[in-house]
């Protein structure tokens, strides 16, 4: 009944001009037959493939979209490049050398130390977890190998990775700390395949980078195995990345002119880079899918009031430097609101809402809009995601569009992140939940200010 309620508003609050030119609830329908984002998800990676940031391959994404964008249509289309420092993999193997030799599988971490060519012999120091870790006394690693546990489980809202996620992000600086030789950890992750999860790490100014790498978790529990036995574990461990220095990334921007510069810009933004071991569909190939083919949904329906403007970022994987680098060059201009498609391509099922108290009926109109399609409105403040949270951060509106991870850490920076692994009716049902949201936001009568 209520959902009826929010619907009518919806309708009556909406200025007569607009209702002849826009129906969010038949764009949302229309929607679900979508075939752009698969169109752009399949090219993107079957044309490129993986795109680690800073590299050739990124260089040739970038090229890419400016190509795809223009051709869909989409105004202002370009390139804003800027500067990093840019880290490469190279060889990675690990073998157990005692009690019981065995190879295992591993990837190394971004920004991860290399160990020399001839590998590096150790003995393994194992941790249950990263408060462990902390908890070792200093020096007490020295010449060891730490390998570090955790154990993180599925969610529906990705929640753990926030926690767990610390034994790779400062796991490796801990044990640099503590005299380690190097680092294994137990992916970040949820599948059982034997496939490890990439994803970044970084040492602070002073301590010098250690070789890092993450085991897929059923060779980490196979080392688990190996250590309960009770006798000490050698192993030998070979990694050869390599700091390439300062190479350019970039930031592809496009837009949907709106008729009213002074409503302020909607951003609508999705990540170009992916890590190297797939090729990037689910994180976050399928992203920019989902945010373009919403967008040009609008597009094609009319002018709407405010300008939508399309981000993909640069360089999100290692380090959000696309996010902020965007940030820094368009801080100044008015932001109405902005959101962002980054977890995937299953389904959504809660929008969360940051807005102005002044915006409150936007957000009921989208709630309202958004229930047929079985999303439900959640209670938690939205942050926008990673290339758009400075701008949350900043006062800018936000909008979240919660997509459903439970399977998203079996895939996430793994060797399976690949197109097959996208459900296409699943894809459709989020273009017609972003088509919704744009259809009422960029429409929107009401003044969209800042959240603080």
């Amino acid at each position: 009944m209520r959902v009826k309620t929010l619907t009518l508003a919806a309708v009556l609050s909406l200025p007569l001009p607009a209702l002849a030119q826009i129906d969010p609830a038949a764009l949302r329908d229309a929607a679900l037959k979508d075939e752009i984002a698969w169109d752009i998800t399949e090219g993107l990676t079957t044309e490129i493939g993986p795109r680690l940031a800073g590299t050739e391959a990124e260089a040739r994404a970038r090229a890419w979209s400016v190509k795809k964008l223009a051709a869909l249509g989409f105004s202002n289309v370009r390139n804003e490049p800027f500067r990093m420092k840019t880290w490469v993999r190279g060889e990675e193997t690990l073998e157990v050398l005692a009690p019981f030799p065995q190879p295992l599988r591993l990837t190394a971490l971004g920004n991860s130390g290399a160990t020399p060519a001839t590998g590096l012999r150790g003995e393994i120091v194992y941790f249950k977890d990263i408060a462990a870790l902390h908890a070792a006394p200093d020096g007490s690693l020295r010449g060891k190998i730490a390998f570090v546990s955790h154990d993180m489980t599925r969610t529906q809202d990705g929640s753990q990775y926030g926690a767990f996620g610390a034994v790779r992000r400062s796991g490796p600086a801990v044990a640099a700390r503590k005299g380690a030789a190097a680092i294994l950890i137990r992916s970040v992750g949820t599948d059982y395949h034997r496939n490890p999860h990439a994803g970044g790490t970084g040492f602070p100014e002073g301590v010098t980078p250690i070789p890092a790498a993450a085991l897929s978790i059923p060779d980490a529990e196979q080392l688990q195995r190996i250590l309960k036995r009770g006798q000490p574990v050698s192993v030998k461990l070979t990694l050869t990345p390599r700091q390439v220095g300062m190479t350019e990334s970039g930031n592809i921007i496009a837009e949907v002119p709106g008729s009213d510069p002074a409503a302020g810009l909607v951003v609508v933004a999705c990540h170009l880079d992916s890590w190297d071991l797939g090729t990037g569909a689910f994180d976050d190939g399928a992203g920019c899918g989902i945010v373009t083919a919403a967008a040009k949904r609008i597009m094609d329906a009319g002018k709407p009031r405010r300008t939508i403007r399309i981000l993909w970022a640069g360089a999100e994987e290692v380090g959000v430097f696309g996010g902020k680098a965007y940030f820094e060059a368009h801080k100044g201009e008015k932001h109405a609101l902005a959101a962002e498609s980054d977890f995937g391509a299953d389904r959504i099922w809660r929008v969360d809402f940051k807005l102005p108290e002044s915006a409150r009926a936007v957000g009921d109109r989208v709630a309202a809009v958004l229930s047929p399609l079985g999303i439900s409105r959640g209670r938690d403040p939205a942050s926008g995601g990673a290339d758009v949270a400075a701008l949350v951060a900043s006062g800018v509106a936000g909008i979240d569009l919660q997509q459903d991870g439970s399977r998203y850490f079996d895939l996430h920076h793994t060797p399976d992140d690949t197109l097959d692994k996208i459900d296409p009716s699943q894809l459709r049902q989020n273009v017609a939940a972003w088509t919704a949201m744009l259809a009422v936001v960029a429409n929107a009568p009401e003044e969209i200010g800042a959240t603080q």
